[in-house]
């Protein structure tokens, strides 16, 4: 009887894992954002704990998962539920900061593709490179874009106002793969 008891309890674990964490992920995203915002003059993009989230995501979720998560996200907050900067909804997604929103989806998926297996001495390196490639290049590019086609600034000019996120990002991604690489060896 307790082995069919265990026997069960690992399916249900099987089924209930590959969703809860897509779930857990998107709710940690609303509460980064909603712990608050730090405004950064020149740019209408607040420093927030959610590139941090979404980097763990990566770092931490399958491909499929991670984009799972930030759909659940994106799609909250498209549906006017208040899970973005500042208590922010759709209006977010169409407004100058919405592309770096929008590029947590590509961005994730880039990350979750590029960090490899998490094995050997280098793997916190190979997950910090995967966060750059994927939650600050990727990000950016698109947040960039959209801001300066929302704005009509020129491009350079947006991507010299945004240069102020890169060193917290760099910070954030460190974190983010140090502790994704430390819990992979739990």
């Amino acid at each position: 009887m307790s082995n069919r008891i265990a026997a069960i309890a690992r399916t249900t674990a099987a089924h209930v894992k590959p969703v809860a964490l897509p779930v857990l992920f998107s709710i940690l995203m609303w509460a980064s954002a909603a712990a608050g915002a730090v405004p950064i003059p020149g740019t209408p993009v607040p420093i927030t704990l959610q590139t941090f989230v979404v980097m763990l995501a990566g770092l931490m979720l399958t491909p499929a998962q991670a984009a799972a998560s930030v759909c659940l996200y994106l799609g909250a907050g498209a549906a006017g539920l208040p899970v973005f900067a500042g208590g922010m909804a759709t209006a977010s997604l169409v407004s100058p900061s919405g592309g770096f929103l929008i590029g947590f989806l590509p961005g994730v998926v880039v990350a979750a593709l590029l960090k490899g297996a998490a094995k050997g001495r280098l793997t916190a390196l190979r997950y910090f490179a995967a966060c750059l490639a994927g939650c600050v290049v990727v990000v950016y590019a698109f947040g960039i874009t959209m801001q300066s086609v929302m704005t009509g600034m020129p491009f350079t000019a947006v991507a010299l106002a945004s240069a102020g996120f890169i060193v917290g990002d760099l910070v954030k991604a460190a974190v983010a793969a140090l502790a994704a690489a430390g819990i992979s060896r739990l």
